[in-house]
């Protein structure tokens, strides 16, 4: 069975934008869209309440995948649309869902007059549980002629420890959009600045240079394997989240890593991906690696 590229839907405007942009990223990749919506059992005394009980709770929850389902199947004819219904947590079960799926795609809510996000709990459950890359989409991006749709696709590299997933998915979702890839790295000065000590200018040259070197080594074998895609690098002093989220604002997809951490003590996104997931201007897709 192929894989998909795989919705959370919760009748929001959010998550119908995410299911406009999956079935756009499914044509592109010639992959199915399923459509999943989690039902959650009611509480008894909901339950048993007259206008409000389980059977009505089920109907409307059995709507909205069937009514997206027939919009995004007229919008995107070229486009195989599934739909499947769970029960239990919605974390849990598009975890689980996840499993089987190319990509997940979740919505987000917009920050209101900022440019951003408001990723809720469940959206951050599943990112921080599930090892495919998701894709956080708000409101705002479903038009294929939104702000930024055409533009370049960010990339946040850690050339300390570069890995290949997230280079992966940048490099192929810039090819796909025929879009150039933009790839940002934020440094620090040395540690001892910290303390108060007046930067100096002939010092940060040196390390700007040596973090710009390592840059484009990092990249080269990649530019190499996709010479069709331009590439633009960035290499800054400043918080690795601030350029990125300030980036953004020019780009139709941000790419950001997430090492997988298997822990008792529970799971963690990191801090940089936390912070462009809540505050980046266009969707985010955080890619999981070892």
């Amino acid at each position: 069975m192929p894989r998909t590229i795989t919705v959370g839907l919760d009748g929001s405007p959010e998550s119908r934008a995410a299911a406009d942009w999956a079935a756009r990223e499914a044509h592109a990749r010639g992959l199915p869209v399923k459509l999943v919506q989690v039902w959650e059992p009611v509480p008894a005394p909901m339950a048993e309440a007259p206008l409000l009980g389980a059977e009505t709770h089920q109907h409307w929850t059995e709507r909205i995948p069937r009514e997206r389902a027939e919009e995004l199947r007229r919008r995107h004819p070229g486009v195989e649309v599934i739909t499947e219904q769970l029960t239990g947590r919605p974390a849990e079960a598009l975890v689980q869902a996840a499993e089987d799926a190319e990509l997940l795609v979740l919505g987000s809510r917009g920050l209101g007059g900022i440019g951003g996000f408001l990723v809720g709990s469940v959206g951050l459950a599943v990112v921080a549980a599930t090892e495919r890359p998701v894709v956080l989409v708000r409101a705002g991006e479903q038009a294929e002629d939104a702000p930024g749709a055409s533009g370049p696709v960010l990339l946040g590299l850690d050339t300390g420890t570069p890995d290949a997933a997230p280079l992966v998915f940048a490099f192929e979702a810039a090819a796909r959009r025929s879009v150039p890839l933009r790839v940002v790295h934020g440094w620090n000065p040395p540690a001892y600045y910290a303390y108060g000590a007046v930067l100096d200018p002939h010092v940060t040259e040196i390390v700007a240079q040596s973090d710009a070197e390592a840059l484009a080594e990092t990249l080269s074998p990649w530019r190499e394997k996709y010479p069709d895609v331009e590439v633009v690098t960035e290499s800054r002093c400043g918080s690795p989240s601030l350029l990125l989220v300030e980036a953004s604002r020019e780009a139709s997809l941000v790419v950001v890593g997430r090492r997988v951490r298997r822990s008792a003590v529970g799971a963690h996104i990191g801090p940089v991906a936390h912070a462009v997931l809540h505050h980046a201007a266009a969707p985010v897709a955080v890619v999981a690696h070892d």
